[in-house]
């Protein structure tokens, strides 16, 4: 049932040795694990993405709207910066245009944060602008607080339960893709080929 099944992955951060990046690798990693599910990554950190209204016609701009508009699903993550979303994510979905390329398109939240109460403001801010651009956001955000504590300097988490929270956000897309998207994608295959 994988067949045609694309996952974008995207990160909210730039700094080196990142924590949303460590949290996302997880996610990653149960996405490759499903062998049929094809998946893409992208890290604004090898990009030069142009602010808001100055160039939407860039190779870079047009290359990830292309990679967002073939993915099934999406996986946003972000820190939390000053009690909401990393610009550097804003900046990705700025330049998914309008309408948003987003639009339409299962999208589920990793948030993560240094605080006790972990990135609860960010994505709160994120679910928002991703609804008012059209995506459809799915339920089961999962924020990580702590997270200076839960990640070593390899990359590995080191709580269990955490970890597997994190690597549901993974699951809980693809049974959202197998469940609702897939069934969709057949009806409209079958409907275009006359019943054939």
């Amino acid at each position: 049932m994988g067949e045609g099944i694309r996952i974008a992955t995207v990160t909210g951060s730039v700094r080196p040795g990142n924590f949303t990046s460590k949290a996302l690798a997880l996610v990653q990693d149960e996405i490759r694990n499903h062998g049929d599910i094809a998946l893409d990554v992208i890290d604004p950190a090898r990009m030069r993405l142009p602010p808001p209204g100055t160039d939407t016609g860039s190779v870079e701009v047009r290359a990830l709207r292309k990679v967002i508009s073939q993915a099934t699903g999406i996986v946003l993550a972000t820190p939390e910066y000053h009690g909401s979303v990393s610009s550097v994510l804003k900046l990705v979905i700025e330049n998914l245009g309008f309408p948003s390329t987003l639009a339409g398109k299962p999208v589920v939240l990793l948030g993560v944060a240094s605080g006790a109460i972990g990135a609860v403001k960010a994505l709160e801010h994120l679910r928002s602008i991703c609804a008012h651009v059209g995506a459809l956001v799915l339920p089961g955000a999962v924020s990580v607080p702590a997270v200076n504590r839960v990640f070593d300097g390899e990359g590995r988490c080191l709580d269990e339960e955490i970890e597997r929270r994190i690597r549901g956000v993974a699951t809980g897309l693809i049974d959202h893709i197998h469940q609702a998207v897939c069934p969709k994608m057949a009806m409209e295959r079958m409907v275009r080929e006359g019943g054939r």
